[in-house]
C-alpha cells in the first residue's frame, strides 16, 4: 500500500505540535483540511493514530510508532528529491530563485546579471510565490535560493543573509481621511480594517498586521487576499488599509491607492535565504554572493 508523502507530513507536524490549529499554521493549510488528511492517513492504515481531547492531540500505540520513523523518512526522501531536482538544474544549467512581490527592488536585475557573468551559460530562472508561501518555495524543494521577506515561518530551519532594510508604509484608499496626511502615526491606525495575507503564514502575516505593535489592541481583517493584483484590488475598494515596504510606493503604484509614511512601526528586512543542505554548493553561493555585492553597492550608491 502506497501512502501520499503530504499525509505523512501531516502526520508529523500534529505529532511534534500535538495541537492541530498549531500543526496546520507550520504546514499553511487550514485546520478542516489538516483533519481531512489526518482521517486519511489512519483510514489507509486502518489504525487510529491519535487520540482527541480537548487539550489536544496524543498519539497511540501504532502512531508513536509510526512518530519514531515517519520523521527520518521524509527527511531522507527531502533529501533525494532535493538533489534530483537540484541535478536537473545543473544539467541544464539554471538556478531556481523564488521571489515574493518586487524581490530584492531594483538591485534584482544587477544581482541576476552579475550572477550570469560570475557563471558563462548560468540562467537564474525567476519563479514568484504566493503570500500564503512567505519561504518563496524552500520550504517544499521547489527552488534553491529565495528572496524573503523577513520574519517568515520556518526562518531557523534555513540559511538567511539580510540584504537591506527599509521602512514600512500604509496603503489606502485615496479618499481615505487618512490619505492627505504627510505621515501617520501607527496608532492612528489600530482601529482601521487591515487587508491580509493568509492566515497559514503565520509570523509574516503577524509582521504585516504588526500585531506586536499594537500594545494589545485586536486587528480588525477587512479583506484576506494572496497575490499583490488582490491586494490592490481590496485596498482600491475600500476594503481596509495594509502596511507595506517603501517600495511598493514604487513597484505597485496605482489610481485609487494612496501611499503614505507610518510612524511608529519598524521597518522591513529583505534576505537571501537557501538550505542548511547546499552551504557548500559553489552555484548557490556564487548567487548569495552577488546579492551581497550588488545590495552594498546599492546603499555605498543611495549614500
Amino acid at each position: 500500500m502506497d501512502v501520499d508523502t503530504r499525509l505523512l507530513r501531516s502526520f508529523v507536524a500534529v505529532a511534534e505540535e500535538g495541537n492541530l490549529s498549531r500543526a496546520a499554521e507550520r504546514l499553511f493549510i487550514s485546520q478542516p483540511a489538516l483533519t481531512k488528511q489526518i482521517k486519511q492517513l489512519e483510514a489507509r492504515l486502518d489504525v487510529p493514530l491519535f487520540t482527541r481531547s480537548r487539550t489536544g492531540m496524543t498519539l497511540t500505540g501504532p502512531g508513536e510508532a509510526l512518530a519514531a520513523r515517519a520523521a527520518a523518512l521524509l527527511a531522507e526522501w527531502d533529501r533525494m528529491t532535493r538533489e534530483a531536482r537540484s541535478m536537473a538544474g545543473r544539467a541544464t544549467r539554471v538556478l531556481r530563485v523564488g521571489f515574493l512581490a518586487s524581490a530584492a527592488n531594483e538591485a534584482t536585475q544587477l544581482i541576476v546579471a552579475d550572477f550570469a557573468d560570475s557563471r558563462p551559460g548560468w540562467r537564474a530562472d525567476m519563479r514568484q510565490a504566493a503570500w500564503s508561501n512567505p519561504s518563496a518555495g524552500l520550504a517544499t524543494g521547489d527552488v534553491d535560493v529565495a528572496f524573503v521577506r523577513l520574519p517568515f515561518p520556518g526562518q531557523n530551519n534555513l540559511r538567511v543573509e539580510v540584504l537591506f532594510t527599509e521602512p514600512r508604509c500604509v496603503a489606502l484608499p485615496s479618499a481615505h481621511p487618512l490619505a492627505a496626511r504627510d505621515a501617520i502615526p501607527f496608532r492612528e491606525l489600530w482601529d482601521e480594517p487591515f487587508v491580509a495575507a493568509p492566515p497559514e503564514s503565520g509570523p509574516w502575516r503577524d509582521f504585516w498586521l504588526a500585531t506586536g505593535e499594537r500594545d494589545g489592541r485586536p486587528v480588525r481583517i477587512g479583506a484576506v487576499t494572496d497575490q499583490p493584483d488582490d491586494w490592490l484590488n481590496a485596498i482600491a475598494n475600500g476594503y481596509g488599509v495594509a502596511l507595506a515596504p517603501e517600495s511598493a510606493t514604487r513597484y505597485y503604484a496605482r489610481p485609487g491607492i494612496t501611499y503614505r509614511p507610518v510612524v511608529g512601526v519598524s521597518p522591513s528586512q529583505v534576505g537571501i535565504a537557501w538550505s542548511k543542505a547546499v552551504d557548500r554548493d559553489p552555484v548557490v553561493q556564487d548567487f548569495v554572493r552577488c546579492c551581497l555585492r550588488r545590495t552594498h553597492r546599492q546603499g555605498d550608491t543611495a549614500d
